[in-house]
């Protein structure tokens, strides 16, 4: 059959969409050149802040003692396993052996803090999440207490959990090296508590080990009880969970830090702390992902989370599932088990100076603000914004930050410094575009956390918040 020569040919084809591509693009390139422009909040320009410079004494990467960190893991995999249904009396295999690995770690490093810092073992009795199983932990915890008597009972933590698993979760007989499950992340702890130990912080420091974690966060669950029995108020708290490989092509990578949102576009407390670790550690050195956990998987953060609490997660860019949660074996030519042969001890030390800045300075920080609220003033066509804010008196405190960002923004920017008030007015700004937050900084430099504003109540009890400024 012959093709018909009218209509569009090929080649007549291929130009009128040539002609329609042209012409197109010279519509957006029009619209761009005439394109009307969002309104510049404040009209006049944001004002530029004094801003202190970040703390002095920021620890030196070069020294983190790698060494230390391998004979670490060494130790703990020497115990053969360290599942939760081992051994907590044999000295030489099971979870007990790991326990005093820990320990002993510990209270070196608690000589070298002057005996400030305190060891203790919490062992409690739980059972399991599925069948009611009773079971016996313990938790190991180094705790460095504050020495500013209004903060010492705010507790700033890194922890990793000790225990490890083969194939099948409950088998205590089997091999469980857990060198990067999660012995790495138990010896980010002790090596961040080594690096923290002879200093002094205003805010307690916890450096802790856990068990129970791969039967259902029990270890975790306990020392939040611990905690709160204990009456400490949480100020952050970074979970390490394999974080000693960085295997994947293209090395040296970021380890992840992954966090939970809030409700309505308002950050969570450990969106809040993931952004405060990222902005003291750089952006070269940590990755947020803004997630809870890994995909469908969770870990230690997971109960604080829940509760309300800052808390985030480290672990390594890339897993390897065949070095995670398997009996140690050879299938197919392929070896399996979580050996420490399989780790980047350079890795695990930027991991471990990744945790002992953030916490040195929020450790040194003024106490958070409260009860931050942003509400609209319509006093001009504009407009503008109205904060207002609580905190206790700090001698130590130079002021508040106030911070803004894009609503589709991750990162705040710093608008404005008070050195002293408990409101503040943006003139020109409109509280609808742009998200808000406070955070104190105290005379050394220190941040705190920054607190998202929100709007107050809308019928507050009379007399509870004053009129804004201007009588509106």
């Amino acid at each position: 059959m012959k093709t018909k020569t009218g209509g569009f040919g090929r080649r007549s084809f291929a130009g009128a969409l040539a002609l329609v591509a042209a012409a197109a693009l010279a519509m957006l390139l029009g619209a761009g050149a005439t394109m009307a422009q969002d309104p510049a909040e404040p009209p006049g320009g944001a004002p530029t802040p004094q801003m202190l410079p970040r703390p002095s004494g920021k620890i030196d990467r070069a020294s983190v003692d790698e060494n230390s960190l391998r004979e670490t893991i060494d130790e703990l995999v020497a115990c053969g396993t360290r599942d939760s249904f081992s051994s907590w009396t044999d000295p030489k295999r099971g979870i007990g052996c790991g326990r005093d690995r820990v320990v002993a770690r510990f209270e070196e490093i608690a000589k070298e803090s002057g005996g400030r810092m305190q060891v203790v073992v919490d062992k409690f009795e739980t059972q399991l999440p599925r069948t009611g199983e009773k079971l016996h932990l313990e938790n190991v915890y180094a705790i460095l207490p504050g020495s500013d008597p209004a903060l010492q009972k705010t507790v700033f933590m890194t922890s990793g959990h000790f225990d490890s698993r083969p194939s099948d979760t409950n088998d205590a007989n089997a091999d469980a090296p857990g060198a990067d499950d999660d012995g790495s992340g138990a010896a980010v702890s002790i090596e961040s508590a080594r690096l923290l130990a002879k200093g002094t912080y205003r805010a307690t420091l916890l450096f802790a080990a856990v068990s129970g974690e791969e039967q259902g966060l029990l270890g975790a669950q306990e020392m939040l009880k611990y905690l709160q029995t204990h009456d400490y108020t949480i100020g952050g708290f970074l979970n390490n969970d394999i974080v000693g490989a960085d295997s994947a092509p293209g090395g040296p990578h970021r380890v992840r830090l992954f966090s939970g949102g809030g409700p309505d576009g308002v950050d969570s407390p450990s969106r809040e702390l993931a952004c405060a670790t990222e902005e003291i550690d750089g952006r070269d050195n940590v990755r947020m992902i803004f997630r809870e956990d890994r995909l469908g998987r969770g870990g230690d953060h997971m109960p604080f989370v829940a509760a309300g609490l800052p808390a985030t997660r480290f672990t390594e860019p890339q897993e390897d599932y065949d070095h995670q949660h398997q009996t140690p074996r050879t299938e197919n030519g392929v070896e399996y088990g979580d050996f420490a042969k399989f780790l980047d001890y350079k890795f695990m030390g930027n991991v471990a100076w990744d945790n002992a800045e953030p916490l040195r300075e929020l450790a040194i920080a003024p106490a958070p603000p409260s009860e931050v609220t942003v509400t609209h003033v319509p006093q001009s066509a504009m407009g503008y914004a109205w904060m207002r804010w609580s905190a206790p008196d700090d001698p130590e405190r130079a002021g508040f930050e106030i911070l803004w960002r894009e609503t589709t923004e991750p990162r705040w920017s710093v608008y404005e410094f008070v050195p002293s008030g408990k409101e503040a007015t943006l003139d020109g700004v409109s509280p609808d575009n742009h998200l808000f937050a406070i955070r104190t900084v105290g005379k050394n430099g220190a941040r705190s956390l920054a607190v998202p504003a929100i709007a107050p109540m809308r019928r507050p009890p009379t007399g509870t918040q004053s009129a804004p400024p201007g009588g509106k």
